[in-house]
């Protein structure tokens, strides 16, 4: 028997909930020459019983059995049961995509390299799905056969599970996963040390669960045993970089300065009085072993915490985890502390201008008389714009006036470029004067901002632009859609391209692939139908979570002119569901066109204030209850507070009293007969019209969308 060439190592323990998505997500995979060693890591519930019928079921998936040792022993057994070319590691409690595999493959047989990664996605039940900030500072590009000492951000790129490594190379330097929690970090930076050259891949090839509960490893921070395995790991790490390029050496400190340290030190809010001095030990165990020119380049606050430390002043490290903001009366305050921050919170089109609402203060003289000016840099000129300011919540969450509203005129606007042009901020408070882009986006319409055409042939995009800074685009004569007609099998899109003879096609960003739509053209108006039924026959999705596909639209024209298809058609989506699955049709972030297709999940598309009474309204796709939900601290438990359901042509509506809200984040969930939950989603031109801020009485309610579902603040 041919043994296959990738083996997956998926060690399980008490994941009886999770198990079988996560499984299903391996045999989904476009890349189908493997072999799954499931360990059982003597598991208590019912894992192993749903592993065996997997196995059953599919020949690739086999399990192995031991007395509990741990995640990392269980790991070092699959790898010794394995018999691939290449060797993968899945946590039985997260996904794969379906073209992860095969895209960390096809980049090493290409290259020859020893390992290759690629980008991952937080995910759970309440927040949907989105980016892995670690992750997203590391796979940025698709690099082949690079190495850490070219690519240094490679040290942020902890986990072992987002890669697939050579099995000659993993046996070649025998690598063992220590018996404690935090074992990843050992054996991945390691191997990118031992590596001759390592591939990356921007794409996302891994699904990471965040539970409510807080019972991942990831998630117990404050627990003694937790914080005592990750210095063990950080002392394992140090010593690996000890003599190693002075740029990673001094990145893996800085690391562990700005994430472990940082995590350690929040612990002593919480610590019982009985821990406080063994948390004292191991905070200065790490802190012992960090170079002094890192510790001494850490912001204030850190610094003051590590002076706390040292002297065994545990009130004032209690105070400080608990409440930074009480470390600034033990601060000497100098001018580089009063650096300029800014948000967007709300962009609008208001009488045909663009309207950005924000704030801007300095930080520690939020309270002080301030003048602010702001302008839109155009072609090297700073255009000033009209300014008004309002009181608004601090970075201390008090009321001062740190609010702005700038309303940029269409003639302006018609002066942007093709590309980004930003927002120029200018702050002086006293003799402190700060200056920098307008950034910090908030959710909502930042997110989703809403474009629109300021004449015939220009659409303004607002948008991130450089560095995530925010900026407006000016699209001169885009290829767009400009409306969709709905037939019982197909949907008919109308639309105009930018250049003579267009083509259009449809493809998959996430895993690849693209093809022609036929297309009736009449100069450069187009019309394009799109069947329904081959995009719901599909069963096998990109996001392992959501079980959604999305598609994107491209025209291509003569001598190589390609544009992205931008969105032009209303502000509404369009969809059809059929046997329990959903075809919409919406807007990207960016204003492009996207096709979605998913199992039908409950979707708002609108939210308003009616007196007393919060109203969210979405397509009636199936029988539901509606509740706002909040979950209790580290737990899977939760509060619900039930909404009055009715349906009506228009759809469904969920109706709740805001005075039964007390302060706290709330989500709506939407439950099914069979007791099945999940979180209402938020349509993305709901996102573009939120947040919606409410004030009743003492309490405010924000409406806002967090990972594409709908949330609500109330405070």
């Amino acid at each position: 028997m041919t043994a296959p060439r990738l083996s997956v190592v998926v060690p399980f323990y008490n994941v009886g909930a999770y198990i079988g998505d996560c499984l299903d997500s391996i045999a989904r995979q476009t890349f189908a020459d493997f072999e799954a060693i499931l360990v059982d890591d003597g598991s208590p519930d019912d894992s192993a019983v749903i592993a065996k019928e997997f196995c059953s079921r599919d020949r690739r998936f086999r399990i192995v059995e031991q007395p509990n040792a741990g995640l990392g022993p269980a790991r070092n057994t699959g790898v010794e049961h394995a018999s691939g070319e290449y060797v993968t590691f899945v946590d039985s409690d997260d996904l794969v995509t379906r073209h992860g595999f095969g895209l960390m493959v096809k980049a090493l047989d290409r290259t020859g390299s020893d390992l290759a990664g690629g980008n991952a996605r937080r995910f759970n039940n309440s927040y949907g799905v989105r980016p892995s900030w670690l992750h997203g500072q590391v796979f940025t590009a698709d690099r082949l056969a690079t190495h850490i000492s070219e690519t240094p951000q490679l040290v942020l790129d902890r986990m072992v599970w987002n890669k697939v490594y050579r099995r000659s190379f993993w046996d070649e330097y025998g690598y063992q996963f220590p018996a404690i929690r935090y074992e990843d970090y050992p054996v991945t930076l390691k191997a990118h040390l031992d590596a001759v050259t390592v591939d990356t891949v921007a794409a996302p090839v891994y699904f990471w669960r965040e539970r409510e509960s807080g019972d991942s490893i990831t998630q117990q921070k404050f627990q003694l045993a937790n914080i005592r395995d990750r210095v063990v790991s950080a002392g394992l790490v140090l010593d690996q970089v000890e003599d190693a390029l002075p740029e990673i050496r001094s990145r893996v400190h800085a690391h562990f300065r700005q994430i472990d340290l940082h995590a350690i030190l929040s612990a002593f809010g919480t610590v019982p009085a009985e821990e406080e001095q063994h948390l004292v030990e191991l905070t200065t165990e790490l802190l012992d072993r960090l170079d002094d020119d890192v510790l001494a380049n850490s912001p204030r606050l850190a610094r003051l915490q590590f002076d706390a430390l040292r002297a065994g002043d545990l009130e004032l490290l209690h105070k400080v985890a608990l409440d930074p903001d009480t470390a600034e009366e033990h601060l000497q305050l100098t001018k580089s502390d009063f650096t300029l921050a800014t948000s967007v919170r709300e962009v609008t089109w208001i009488d045909g201008e663009l309207s950005v609402r924000g704030t801007a203060e300095l930080r520690h003289l939020q309270d002080k008389p301030s003048n602010l000016r702001i302008g839109l840099m155009v072609a090297g000129w700073n255009h000033r714009l009209p300014l008004r300011r309002y009181p608004a919540a601090d970075l201390r969450g008090e009321q001062n006036l740190v609010g702005f509203e700038v309303r940029v005129s269409r003639e302006l606007l018609a002066k942007c470029p093709a590309g980004p042009a930003h927002f120029d901020v200018r702050l002086r408070a006293g003799g402190i004067r700060r200056r920098d882009r307008l950034r910090g986006q908030k959710a909502g319409s930042p997110g989703w901002p809403p474009g629109a055409w300021i004449d015939e042939t220009n659409w303004i995009q607002p948008g991130p632009g450089e560095n995530g800074a925010f900026a407006v685009r000016r699209l001169p004569d885009p290829c767009r859609l400009t409306a969709v007609e709905q037939t019982p099998d197909a949907l008919v899109l109308h639309g105009r391209a930018a250049f003579d003879d267009p083509s259009l096609f449809v493809g998959r960003p996430l895993s690849g692939g693209e093809e022609e739509l036929p297309l009736e053209v009449r100069g450069r108006d187009f019309t394009a139908r799109l069947p329904i039924g081959p995009i719901l026959a599909e069963i096998n999705p990109d996001d392992p979570f959501s079980q959604r596909t999305t598609r994107a639209f491209r025209m291509r024209g003569p001598e190589g002119r390609e544009q992205v298809l931008l969105w032009t058609a209303g502000d509404r989506l369009v969809s059809h569901a059929e046997r329990g699955r959903v075809v919409m049709l919406t807007r990207s972030t960016g204003g492009y066109v996207n096709l979605h297709e998913s199992p039908i999940r409950t979707t708002a598309t609108a939210a308003v204030a009616a007196g007393n009474m919060l109203v969210v309204r979405g397509p009636d796709w199936g029988d539901v209850a509606f509740s706002l939900r909040r979950y209790l601290p580290d737990s899977d438990d939760h509060v619900d507070v039930d909404c009055r359901r009715t349906v009506s042509d228009d759809g469904w509506a969920a109706v709740v009293e805001m005075a039964a809200l007390e302060p706290a984040e709330w989500i709506l969930f939407a439950t099914a007969p069979d007791g099945t939950s999940h979180a209402v989603q938020c349509e993305p031109f709901l996102s573009s019209r939120l947040p919606l801020t409410i004030t009743r009485g003492a309490h405010t309610l924000a409406v806002r969308p967090l990972a594409g579902t709908l949330h609500l603040d109330v405070s």
